[in-house]
């Protein structure tokens, strides 16, 4: 695949732009939101101009992967780069350890389960509770009421590092209700970090909106936003 460095540098400008009007939009400071690279189906080559025409940066892009099979296969090709991977798909216990060799975050844990199972094989790895905030049985994540136990368990955990919260915003045309999942996601955060729970003080990272939602996430508190289809282009079918 022949990748033009130009014009993906070109969409990478295009895109931080729209996220600093976002923050401006919302009363926030300038580079208060980290850009995460949406990796899936993207080649090495492809994120590697991606993260070249990011160089330079005062917060650089992260890479963020799906699947433990492209975490794998791309990150050798990806190491002289020094970039941060997050891992932002579903984790099967059997895939841990790989998952753990490449990525520095684990953004899906959605059980004490599997929270677990990294502590067991980890030392100081950061990890995110995945939080469904929309209910909706196609989306991933533990539920919004059993989301404050299950942060305070991972807390208390030896060899990980709570750091925050994901979500995926709700598959709806109407806004309010895209930007309440947010909302809720924020206020979720906000409960355990105010709790004062033994390893839940620096869990504050908000990773919520993607392409199509970003704005509305970032006026909500997001402090990562994960993009693919707004620099990449749409999947293919």
């Amino acid at each position: 695949m022949t990748v033009d460095p130009a014009a993906v540098a070109d969409r990478l400008a295009r895109l931080r732009a729209r996220i600093a009007a976002a923050e401006s939009a919302a009363g926030r400071p300038p580079g208060s939101v980290r850009l995460l690279l949406a990796t899936k189906t993207q080649d090495a080559e492809t994120i590697r101009a991606a993260v070249v025409a990011d160089a330079g940066a005062p917060h650089p892009v992260l890479v963020g992967e799906n699947r433990v099979q492209e975490l794998v296969a791309k990150g050798p090709q990806l190491r002289d780069l020094g970039v941060t991977t997050h891992l932002i798909g579903p984790l099967q216990s059997n895939k841990v350890n790989a998952a753990l060799r490449w990525a520095s975050c684990i953004e899906s844990v959605a059980s004490l389960d599997l929270a677990q199972r990294l502590a067991a094989r980890a030392s100081g790895v950061e990890v995110y509770v995945q939080v469904n905030v929309s209910g909706e049985p196609t989306k991933h994540g533990v539920a919004p009421g059993d989301a404050v136990e299950l942060a305070r368990a991972i807390g208390a955990l030896d060899g990980l590092r709570l750091g925050g919260w994901m979500t995926v915003g709700a598959n709806s045309p109407d806004a309010s209700v895209v930007s309440a999942g947010y909302a809720l996601l924020r206020s979720l955060r906000d409960e355990v970090v105010a709790s004062g729970a033994p390893g839940t003080a620096d869990a504050r990272e908000l990773s919520m909106g993607m392409s199509g939602d970003l704005e509305l996430a970032v006026a909500e508190g997001a402090t990562l936003v994960r993009v693919g289809s707004a620099l990449f282009g749409a999947r293919p079918a």
